[in-house]
C-alpha cells in the first residue's frame, strides 16, 4: 500500500513539474525516466529467463492426473478471463474520447541530460524459449544443480527489483507525466485511467461470481455460500498484495468450503504460481486502454489478441511475491507482441500497480473455485491415486 501511494504521489509531483518547473528540473526527470527504462528493458528477458525456469522446474512431480487438471483449469480460466477482459474492455474504451494530440513541442525542446542504451543479453523470445527447454529438462532430469542455478538467478533478480526497480518506479513514473503534462495530453489519460481501474475491478468481481455460479451448480453448494467463505482470503489479499503470502488464509477458506485437506494443500500452492486470472483481467484491460491513448498503435481483433493472452498465461508462472511482479514479467510481451515502446510501457506499469491488491485478490479466490473442481474429479478417480502432497510456504 505504501508503493501504491508513492506511485500515486510520483504521478502528481510529475504533473505539477511538467506544467510548472523550469526545465532544468523537468530535464532531471526525463533523465531518471531514461535511466528507469534502460535498466526495465536490459532485466526483462531475465525475469522471464530465471522465473520461468524456476517455476516449471518446480512444478510437482509424480503427480498423476491430478496436476494435469490443475494446470489445464487454471490455464483455461485464465485465458476465458482475459478474453472477456478484452472484449468488454474493447467495447467501453472505443466510446472514450480520442486522445489528445500534443499541445505543443516542449516535449522536442526537452531531453535527457544523459543518452544512454543498456541493450538487453537476449530477446524476449529467446528468454521464453530458453526458459522452456531448461525448465521442462530440469523437471525431466530432475537436475538439481541448474535447478538451483535458476533459483539462484531469479533470487538475484528479486532482489534486484526489491532493491532498484521498484523503488526506482514513482520516480520513473513521475518523468513520464511530467512529459505528458508538457505535451498537453495528461487530462485525457487520468481520464481513462480512473475509467480503465473501475473497469477492471468490476470485471474481477464479475469474474469471481461467474466461477463461482458455474463451480456452485458442479459441486451442488450454493455459489453464494461458497463466496462468502472466501471472502477473508479475499480481503486479506487486498492487503498483502501477494497470492504467496496469502496461501495460510486461502487453504483454510478453501477446507472450509468442503476442499479434502490432500486435494486443498496441493492445489492452493500450485495454483498461487499458475492461476492469474484477475491479473490478466487487469493486463488485458490496461493494455487496451494504452493501445487507445497511442497514437500510433491500433486495438486489434479478439483473434489478433489471442495469442498474446495465452502467452501472458505462460509467462505469468511463479511471477515474484512482490507487488508488480506480474506486469513486470509481462512487459516484454507487450513491447514485442503490442509494440509497446517506454512511454506505453511506463503507463502499463502505473495502471497495473494502481489495482494490483485487486488482482491478486481475484486471482486467490478463483484458487479455491478451481480446488473444488478438482477435489470433484479426485472423488471419481480410484483411491489408489490420491493427490500429491507438497510443503506449503511458509
Amino acid at each position: 500500500m505504501k508503493l501504491i501511494l508513492k506511485l500515486i504521489t510520483g504521478i502528481l509531483v510529475g504533473i505539477l513539474l511538467g506544467f510548472f518547473a523550469p526545465d532544468a528540473i523537468i530535464r532531471v526527470l526525463l533523465t531518471v525516466k531514461l535511466l528507469g527504462g534502460q535498466l526495465i528493458g536490459f532485466t526483462i528477458p531475465l525475469i522471464i529467463l530465471f522465473y520461468i525456469t524456476s517455476g516449471i522446474a518446480s512444478l510437482p512431480k509424480n503427480s498423476g492426473s491430478l496436476l494435469g487438471k490443475t494446470v489445464v483449469l487454471s490455464y483455461g480460466s485464465t485465458i476465458i478471463a482475459g478474453s472477456l477482459a478484452f472484449l468488454v474492455a474493447s467495447l467501453v474504451i472505443a466510446g472514450l474520447p480520442e486522445p489528445a494530440a500534443a499541445a505543443s513541442d516542449a516535449s522536442e525542446k526537452l531531453a535527457s541530460y544523459i543518452n544512454l542504451e543498456i541493450p538487453p543479453l537476449f530477446g524476449v523470445m529467446t528468454a521464453l524459449a530458453t526458459a522452456f527447454l531448461f525448465g521442462l529438462g530440469i523437471s525431466i532430469t530432475n537436475s538439481t544443480q541448474l535447478k538451483a542455478l535458476a533459483e539462484e538467478g531469479r533470487g538475484v533478480i528479486d532482489l534486484l527489483l526489491a532493491k532498484v526497480i521498484i523503488p526506482l518506479l514513482p520516480f520513473y513514473i513521475a518523468g513520464v507525466f511530467a512529459e505528458m503534462s508538457a505535451e498537453g495530453t495528461v487530462f485525457t489519460t487520468l481520464k481513462t485511467f480512473g475509467v480503465v481501474l473501475a473497469l477492471a475491478i468490476f470485471m474481477h468481481w464479475v469474474w469471481i461470481m461467474i466461477q463461482y455460479t458455474i463451480t456452485g451448480l458442479a459441486v451442488g453448494h450454493s455459489p453464494v455460500k461458497l463466496i462468502k467463505n472466501m471472502l477473508p482470503a479475499y480481503f486479506t489479499a487486498i492487503g498483502t498484495m501477494s497470492s504467496a503470502a496469502t496461501i495460510p488464509v486461502t487453504l483454510r477458506q478453501t477446507k472450509a468450503n468442503g476442499v479434502d485437506d490432500s486435494i486443498a494443500n496441493f492445489t492452493i500452492p500450485l495454483c498461487a504460481t499458475i492461476h492469474l486470472s484477475g491479473s490478466t483481467i487487469t493486463l488485458v484491460t490496461c493494455s487496451t486502454a494504452v493501445m487507445a491513448l497511442s497514437q500510433h498503435i491500433a486495438i486489434p481483433s479478439l483473434m489478433d489478441m489471442l495469442p498474446f493472452i495465452m502467452m501472458l498465461g505462460i509467462t505469468m508462472i511463479a511471477a515474484p511475491g512482490a507487488p508488480g511482479g506480474a506486469v513486470m514479467a509481462a512487459l516484454g510481451l507487450m513491447a514485442s507482441m503490442l509494440g509497446f515502446g517506454e512511454a506505453e510501457l511506463a503507463l502499463m506499469i502505473a495502471l497495473y500497480m494502481a489495482q494490483d491488491s485487486f488482482g491478486t485478490a481475484c486471482n486467490i479466490t478463483g484458487d479455491g473455485a478451481i480446488s473444488l473442481w478438482v477435489n470433484k474429479f479426485a472423488k471419481r478417480q480410484p483411491e489408489t491415486e490420491s493427490a500429491p502432497q507438497i510443503q506449503e510456504e511458509s
